[in-house]
């Protein structure tokens, strides 16, 4: 064969010489420090007596365990430099104090979701974008005992009898875990992170998810105590807009809050957090949303905010908005205005009574003032895309006008989705409410 001819072939066999050995090298490198980490981490279990960290400050029992850690990295003679030295006892100590190969996702801000399927297999989720990661659990009961940690720091418990659970991080975060049988491939786990810095209206505006123009129509039908139903799909921004609208409730509002997984960042000084806790080990002890939504009613709250709607709950909070309660917001999953009606229409038929259906529609068309609708587009971005305002009934059906809608044109060449807020030029029935009680907005707000 001509020496040409061998040149290109021996490229097309491997088009890239180093880089196969450079992949084996990594490969080699990442198993080594595997193999120091897992050595110094049992060498450590051995001479450090784990009970007594329970009792120290987290600063202070990560210290000793760096301390003691760097003595058996002496004393092993582990041949790494002092970077590679840092990274191993860092590992070492988020395996013992925190959630082993999870806590440098959860350190990073510009992650939205942790999704696990297995311990292989590692996804993060920024800008609305899902990416596969590098991270890696030894094997299933290394990641069986990171979620059995985060569960029973908020009193839950996940075994084969129970194999589905919902629970927190200390920072908020909400974690949900399935494991065998139940998860075919390995247990999965999903964090919903918490956002760090709580997101304002004006930071709506900025990236685009609400129009200007909004903004003190958001403020003053909050301050103006209408009943409001955010609406969406998973993952939309729901509970983001909740919070947002919740900001707007005046400081001497008694409010109390319920939800499934604690997630709302209420600032008001006058708030009362309720959680619904599941049945214990023998089907007994659950506090239902329903439950909750009942007792709030006993607390005297001027505002009652739902984290979401899912069941037989729905009817009580149509009872409170239509009994005093007004100023009341909650959130839905749904694909339009229209939809989270027909859900909260479906959701009253859960809780075992039948209701004549326009009477049924009369309520909710009574409770419920103002419908938002949010949406995360395919390019991550996420958008209010509809404001409507509920007006009545007409004969068995509850009329709405839609005030605000994003209308989408198209798609630009780096896959963003291109479009533009409009007003419908329909002057909202709430716009003298807002007046009478001192809340100006200008007519032009409404204008096409």
């Amino acid at each position: 064969m001509p020496f040409e001819e061998m040149t290109a072939y021996d490229e097309k066999a491997n088009p890239h010489p180093d880089q196969n050995d450079q992949e084996e090298t990594f490969t080699t490198s990442s198993k080594l420090e595997k193999e120091w980490k897992n050595r110094i981490h049992q060498k450590l279990l051995k001479v450090m007596d784990l009970t007594l960290i329970d009792n120290l400050e987290p600063a202070e029992a990560r210290h000793q365990i760096r301390e003691i850690c760097q003595q058996l990295i002496h004393q092993e003679a582990i041949p790494c430099n002092q970077a590679s030295r840092h990274l191993l006892i860092k590992q070492i100590e988020d395996e013992i104090m925190g959630l082993g190969p999870l806590e440098p996702l959860l350190a990073d801000p510009s992650i939205s979701d942790i999704l696990v399927n297995g311990p292989e297999s590692v996804f993060v989720e920024r800008a609305g974008k899902l990416q596969a990661t590098d991270i890696r659990f030894n094997n299933e009961n290394h990641l069986l005992n990171i979620i059995d940690r985060i569960v029973s720091s908020v009193g839950r418990r996940i075994d084969e009898s129970s194999p589905m659970v919902d629970a927190r991080l200390k920072d908020g975060s909400r974690v949900n875990a399935i494991i065998p049988p139940l998860a075919l491939d390995g247990p999965s786990v999903s964090i919903r992170r918490f956002a760090i810095d709580r997101l304002t209206m004006d930071n709506l505006v900025e990236i685009g998810s609400v129009p200007k123009e909004l903004a003190p129509v958001f403020e003053g039908i909050v301050k103006a105590r209408l009943n409001i139903l955010i609406s969406g799909g998973t993952g939309s921004g729901k509970t983001t807009m909740l919070n947002i609208l919740s900001g707007f409730i005046p400081k001497d509002e008694r409010i109390v809050t319920i939800e499934d997984s604690a997630e709302l960042q209420l600032q008001q000084p006058h708030t009362v957090r309720l959680e619904t806790r599941p049945p214990n080990i023998e089907g007994k002890g659950q506090v239902s949303q329903r439950d909750l939504v009942r007792n709030s009613l006993r607390m005297r709250p001027d505002r009652i905010v739902i984290g979401e709607v899912r069941g037989g709950e729905a009817l009580d909070m149509l009872q409170a908005m239509n009994t005093g309660h007004d100023g009341s917001l909650t959130t839905v999953h749904a694909n339009s205005a229209r939809d989270a009606l027909g859900r909260i229409e479906n959701m009253v038929s859960m809780s075992g009574i039948n209701f004549p259906t326009k009477t049924l529609r009369a309520q909710i068309a009574s409770a419920i003032n103002i419908v938002i609708q949010i949406e995360r587009m395919e390019d991550g971005h996420r958008r209010m895309t509809s404001l409507q305002e509920i007006n009545g009934m007409e004969g068995d059906v509850v009329t709405m006008t839609e005030l605000f809608r994003f209308e989408r044109q198209g798609i630009d060449e780096d896959g963003k989705v291109i479009g533009r807020y409009r007003a419908t030029g329909i002057i909202p029935a709430f716009f003298d409410h807002l007046k009478q009680r001192g809340i100006e907005l200008h007519y032009h707000l409404f204008d096409l």
